[in-house]
């Protein structure tokens, strides 16, 4: 936001990058603490669409072009199966069929299978984004 200077050329952008961030917190804690099925499946909804809607805004370094191998979409999607992860825990331990956990487990392996292409990644584009006073 700095580097674009944002926020004299679009302050629209910036309050709508702040109330994503803000709502995309909110809407995790409540996912959290809910106990009902349809209001984790909504709160689950909201958080995914907020941190998606936030991470696509102008700044964020991704490879588009290159998306098999991007740090980004790994990231996004490691992220988006943590929350609907985290939507079907109460399932789990309220129903005694193992359908649901079998699901949490699975979700839970491919999100650490996404974390280690994730690391090599970020170093990558660590040394390949140049800092500030390097410019």
């Amino acid at each position: 936001m700095l580097e674009l200077e944002l926020w004299g050329k679009s302050l629209g952008q910036v309050v709508l990058i702040t109330l994503m961030c803000v709502a995309r917190c909110a809407s995790m804690v409540f996912l959290y603490q809910a106990r009902q099925q349809l209001s984790r499946g909504v709160l689950g909804t909201l958080t995914g669409v907020a941190l998606a809607v936030w991470g696509f805004q102008d700044g964020i370094f991704r490879r588009d072009d290159e998306w098999l191998v991007s740090h980004f979409y790994y990231g996004l999607t490691a992220a988006l199966l943590m929350v609907f992860s985290l939507a079907i825990v109460p399932e789990i331990y309220q129903k005694r069929s193992h359908r649901r956990r079998k699901t949490h487990t699975v979700l839970s392996c491919i999100a650490l299978l996404l974390f280690l292409p994730q690391g090599v990644t970020g170093s990558r584009d660590l040394w390949e984004i140049p800092l500030i006073w390097q410019k």
